[in-house]
């Protein structure tokens, strides 16, 4: 079995070798941290082709990291599901998935079946021998949106490096609270795990991971003395819960947030915005645009996502009945 090829990317610079692995092989099934950590030690690891032997090696981005996966680690542990995929894009090579809100990407202890890609396992069963999805990013599990899906271990490390270019873009839409001041800009702030509660990640000026993401607003709309606005992100670096954590370090918390949001919903005097905001139970979060240039034909691919039918209700009962995604949130036209 030929060894498994990866490309680090922005969002890895810095970070230990055992949780680049972890976040790039996430896609291949219930992979431990541990388990990686051991292949490590074993040599199966080798670092822009020299052998790897620590796990708290520090990678830069551009690095080619190969993994010779035992037989065991890629085995179909995955059942296949037969629930369809909603696919955006498609050709011989690649998909972009539409992942609906309140589903896992990828198996784990907690979720052993249902994810995304016990779906696309059952999507792919008609590929030509060689061909496996492997997903080229994640959203977290009440996130929606988009998500790239390479059919091959090639295609894999080819779009994880056409991903790290200054010219593909991955845009997400959140409903947040607050009016963003200014109305364009970024927010520069280090990320790092929660020390008290490692579930969280916390934002701080000197501590943690850089992390790097665009916004621009698009809409306000006011209840009373509370302000809710359309946002659009990009992230320049691809840290855990990133857009929750920085947008809630800015004051403008994603509606419905669980872990990183505020009730704002109950100073709002108008019952019905109130009722739907207290109600949306999920973050407001949705990946909503995706442009890059096509590793194997050239063609700059551009997809889209419509928001999904709980989110475009609570956009309905906040205020914007009508709204549909502009420009980039760089000013672009991606």
């Amino acid at each position: 079995m030929p060894p498994h090829e990866l490309t680090t990317d922005r969002g890895d610079a810095g970070r230990r070798l055992d949780l680049v692995l972890a976040r790039h092989l996430a896609g291949l099934g219930a992979i431990t941290r541990t388990r990686i950590q051991r292949w490590i030690v074993d040599g199966r690891v080798a670092i822009n082709g020299a052998a790897a032997h620590r796990v708290s090696r520090r990678l830069a981005a551009g690095d080619t990291v190969s993994v010779r996966l035992p037989a065991e680690a890629v085995a179909a542990t995955m059942a296949a599901d037969a629930v369809p995929v909603c696919v955006r894009f498609e050709d011989d090579h690649l998909l972009v998935a539409d992942k609906p809100p309140g589903v896992v990407c990828h198996p784990t202890h907690a979720h052993a079946a249902g994810t995304l890609m016990n779906a696309l396992l059952g999507h792919a069963r008609d590929w030509p021998t060689g061909q496996r999805p492997s997903l080229v990013g994640r959203l977290d599990k009440w996130t929606s949106g988009l998500i790239l899906v390479a059919k091959t271990a090639r295609m894999h490390a080819q779009l994880q490096r056409t991903l790290a270019s200054a010219d593909s873009v991955k845009e997400y839409v959140a409903l947040v609270y607050g009016a963003p001041s200014p109305a364009r800009g970024t927010i520069s702030l280090r990320l790092a795990r929660d020390r008290t509660d490692r579930r969280r990640v916390a934002a701080s000026v000197s501590t943690g991971a850089f992390s790097l993401t665009s916004y621009a607003v698009d809409a306000v709309s006011t209840a009373a003395a509370v302000a809710f606005s359309l946002v659009r992100c990009r992230i320049a670096t691809g840290r855990t819960h990133q857009i929750r954590v920085h947008l809630a370090a800015r004051g403008w918390p994603i509606v419905g947030d669980p872990v990183y949001g505020e009730p704002r919903w109950r100073e709002v005097t108008d019952p019905a915005v109130a009722a739907a905001a207290s109600a949306f139970s999920r973050q407001a979060l949705h990946a909503s645009r995706l442009a890059f240039r096509h590793p194997e034909m050239g063609a700059l691919i551009r997809v889209e996502a419509p928001i999904p039918p709980d989110m475009r209700a609570l956009l309905t009962a906040v205020g914007f009945p009508n709204w549909n995604p502009g420009g980039a949130a760089d000013g672009s036209d991606a």
